[in-house]
C-alpha cells in the first residue's frame, strides 16, 4: 500500500490503455460513451471544475479504465478518499491495478449510491464526478442516478459530469437547478462538455 511511509502512495503513472478501453466498448457499448479514453486536457478541465485540491470525499461514477481516476488521485490531498463505482466487470477488474490507500474500487450501479457509501463507511461526498453516458441510459435509470447524486451530495457540494451529448442537463437541471457552468473541451476525441452543478446553488 504505502510502503510503510505513513502517507498514501498513488500509482500516478498514466496507464490508460486505449486497446483495453476499446475492448470494453465492444463488450458493453451501452455503458461506454466513447471508444477512446479521456485526454489529458479533458482530465485537467474536470480537475479544475471539481476543486479536487480541497475535496475530502470524492465519488467517481463510471471511471472506465482508470485514466481519470489516476489523474484525480494526483490532485487529491493525502487525507482525501476516492470511491469509484463501475458497472462493467471488465473495467472494474482493470481498476484493481490502482494501488493507493485513498482509493476504493466498487463494482455496482450509481443508482445504489446510498448503499454503496454505507458499505464503505464513507461520509457524504463533497464532489461527485460522472463519466457515465446519460445519453445511453433509459430515462428511468437516469432519473434514479441523478436523484441518488442529489440525495447524497453534501450541501454546497459539486456534481461534475463530462458528456458528449446534452442529455445530462435535461435530467439534472430539474432536480439540482440549472447547471452553473458548461464548458467544451475540444482537445478530446470526441469533444466533451463538462457540466457543473452546486447542490443548493451555493458558491
Amino acid at each position: 500500500m504505502d510502503g510503510g511511509s505513513g502517507e498514501p502512495k498513488a500509482d500516478s503513472s498514466r496507464r490508460t490503455n486505449p486497446a483495453a478501453f476499446f475492448r470494453g466498448f465492444l463488450r458493453e457499448p451501452g455503458q461506454v460513451g466513447s471508444v477512446i479514453p479521456s485526454s489529458r486536457f479533458l482530465e485537467q478541465r474536470i480537475v479544475e471544475a471539481s476543486g479536487l485540491s480541497v475535496a475530502r470525499q470524492v465519488v467517481e461514477l463510471g471511471p472506465g479504465t482508470g485514466g481519470t481516476t489516476r489523474a484525480f488521485l494526483r490532485h487529491l490531498g493525502r487525507d482525501a478518499r476516492l470511491l469509484s463505482i463501475e458497472l462493467s466487470p471488465f473495467f472494474h477488474e482493470l481498476l484493481g491495478d490502482i494501488v493507493d490507500a485513498r482509493f476504493c474500487n466498487h463494482l455496482g450501479s450509481a443508482e445504489d449510491l446510498t448503499e454503496i457509501l454505507a458499505v464503505h463507511h464513507m461520509k457524504q461526498p463533497d464532489v461527485i464526478i460522472s463519466g457515465i453516458p446519460f445519453s445511453k441510459m433509459p430515462a428511468a435509470v437516469a432519473h434514479r442516478v441523478v436523484q441518488a447524486v442529489n440525495d447524497n451530495l453534501v450541501e454546497g457540494g459539486r456534481f461534475i459530469a463530462y458528456q458528449f451529448r446534452r442529455d445530462v442537463a435535461r435530467f439534472t437541471d430539474p432536480v439540482m437547478g440549472a447547471h452553473t457552468s458548461c464548458t467544451l473541451e475540444l482537445l478530446n476525441i470526441p469533444p466533451m462538455r463538462v457540466y457543473s452543478w452546486i447542490k443548493g446553488g451555493g458558491g
